[in-house]
């Protein structure tokens, strides 16, 4: 049985697939592409390479790891996000042998120990009920050695750039929602509270990160803080 956390997840996102890859850009003032081709350069995605796109979505990373030559799996708890993320790759036919989605939680991965070379995910913790577990979880069947990215929202650590992002976050997102559909309007409504409290409770993610198994732990602050890409290393060691 879903969490509370979780089931609010699945309903918030519900309505979005269609559109989300265009009003998430709009959104970010289009910075949320570049977040995410800034994590595809991290994980240095290769051809031979294994790699899991955790929180996939509809696809935007794994297409972008896959293209590059690596073999991709694609994860996500949404149906309706795999099948927008399905129906480009039937559009896609040169990556099919290469890229493919499955339905899963990233607390509980169907997936052995050590079975990927690399994952990456996107926009997860905030969604999990134990972001410390789940970086276990997700750390678990990376080989050891092996990059771990994630892109993540942030909050702008100057007064000045706080109060524009948290103005636009609580007005200008709701205001963007409002025009495209009731859905984006609730979901502009959760994120800038939503952004900042994950925030609070977890002010030093580095250390979260290297208290899960993952080493050599780098946060890259975009957009003047607004976006952040974290990478890592599985760590020798299995994760404690």
């Amino acid at each position: 049985m879903p969490s509370p956390r979780k089931r609010h997840a699945l309903e918030l996102f519900s309505g979005l697939p269609a559109r989300y890859d265009r009003v998430g850009a709009v959104m970010s003032f289009g910075e949320d592409p570049r977040w995410r081709r800034a994590l595809v350069d991290a994980t240095a995605p290769r051809p031979g390479m294994r790699i899991l796109d955790v929180a996939t979505g509809t696809g935007m990373v794994a297409f972008a790891l896959a293209a590059r030559g690596a073999t991709v799996v694609g994860l996500d708890q949404s149906e309706a996000m795999l099948g927008v993320a399905r129906a480009r790759l039937q559009r896609t036919p040169q990556l099919a042998d290469r890229l493919s989605f499955v339905l899963g939680e990233a607390e509980a991965l169907p997936f052995a120990d050590a079975e990927f070379d690399a994952l990456s995910f996107t926009y997860l913790l905030r969604y999990v009920d134990d972001p410390a577990s789940t970086l276990r979880e997700l750390a678990r069947v990376v080989r050891p050695g092996g990059p771990i990215g994630m892109v993540e929202f942030g909050v702008p650590a100057d007064p000045r750039l706080r109060a524009l992002w948290r103005a636009h976050t609580r007005l200008g997102l709701p205001l963007i929602g409002r025009i495209v559909s009731r859905d984006w309007y609730e979901v502009g409504r959760f994120l800038g509270p939503n952004i900042e409290s994950f925030h609070a409770a977890h002010p030093d993610l580095p250390a979260l990160w290297r208290s899960a198994g993952i080493a050599q732990v780098t946060q890259r602050d975009m957009s003047f803080g607004a976006g952040i890409v974290l990478t890592g290393v599985r760590d020798g060691a299995e994760p404690r």
